[in-house]
């Protein structure tokens, strides 16, 4: 994201950190706002921005621990969680990544996918879609409610494929 930073925000890292000093702004979500708000940087790039300004980027010691207390008893797991963030994050540099005590939720201008280990077997993939039916492998969104549309269960790497990368997505371009 930084190197493309000054080509589509006009200003470098370095640039950006000084207007977050002036700024005097201590809290990240009043960053994201001064810079979306007052500069017209799209969320992905205020979100980089305003994390690299703290220092508490998306590898931050903070969001590894979370997610490795997630998978603290389902280690097995693990792997099929990181296929899919290595997945993800490529889709573009608008996708945010924010982890919390219990799944990992994956955002463009709203969550398009949550990596949840559901049980000591299972990852529950969720993804959210406009309208798309229930069929395949997409089934009904069970324990995610209305933050997905739909469920992926996922029990081996390999089901991290490219039919299913295919699916996130479509999810992710609707997300946009």
């Amino acid at each position: 994201m930084e190197e493309n930073l000054k080509d589509k925000t006009g200003k470098d890292l370095n640039e950006w950190k000084t207007i977050l000093q002036e700024s005097g702004l201590q809290k990240h979500g009043e960053m994201l706002a001064l810079l979306k708000g007052t500069h017209g940087v799209t969320h992905g790039f205020a979100n980089f921005i305003a994390l690299k300004y703290r220092e508490a980027d998306a590898g931050s010691q903070a969001d590894d621990d979370l997610v490795a207390a997630q998978y603290a008893k389902k280690e097995a797991l693990k792997p099929i969680y990181e296929a899919l963030h290595a997945a993800l994050v490529k889709f573009g540099s608008d996708v945010e990544v924010a982890p919390k005590k219990a799944a990992v939720s994956f955002r463009r201008k709203r969550q398009f996918a949550l990596v949840q280990p559901s049980t000591k077997t299972r990852v529950d993939l969720g993804l959210k879609f406009n309208d798309r039916p229930h069929e395949g492998r997409l089934e009904p969104s069970g324990p995610f409610g209305s933050m997905c549309t739909h469920r992926v269960q996922l029990t081996d790497v390999a089901e991290v494929d490219d039919e299913l990368i295919a699916l996130i997505r479509d999810a992710y371009n609707e997300a946009g």
